[in-house]
């Protein structure tokens, strides 16, 4: 199997283009890396949302933490500056953006992505998550 296939294989979407979702992103993998409290990650947030950065930041530590706890196994993410996604980071960016607007199938995605059946707080938590990003003027793109 050559390099490209194997990186294809590996990291099959492209980021999102979306600035709101872009973030979330980062976020994601630098909490994913470095522990629910990076600094990193704190800092974009401040850096997009000004002083009304907590609400959202402390909503993607909750979210973090509940998909952690309820996953049934690893959940697969990339280094911050690779350009391109794992189906873990795609399916919970998706699943995220979905949520205020079609719950049905955001708590299909999660309940997959997370190998369980039931993934209503961690639905509730991406809902909530989803109305910060877009009461804060970054709306998440389905």
């Amino acid at each position: 199997m050559t390099a490209i296939a194997t990186l294809g294989h590996a990291l099959p979407r492209l980021q999102p283009e979306d600035p709101g979702a872009r973030l979330l992103l980062f976020g994601i993998r630098q909490m994913g890396a470095g522990g629910l409290h990076d600094a990193a990650a704190a800092h974009a947030f401040v850096t997009a949302f000004g002083r009304d950065f907590r609400r959202p930041l402390v909503l993607l530590r909750s979210l973090m933490a509940e998909m952690s706890t309820a996953s049934a196994g690893p959940i697969q993410i990339a280094p911050w500056c690779c350009a391109r996604m794992t189906a873990a980071e795609s399916a919970t960016l998706e699943s995220i953006a979905r949520a205020p607007h079609d719950p049905a199938r955001a708590h299909l995605l999660l309940a997959d992505l997370l190998g369980v059946r039931q993934a209503d707080g961690v639905l509730a938590t991406a809902h909530a998550l989803a109305n910060a990003f877009a009461d804060l003027g970054l709306p998440l793109e389905a």
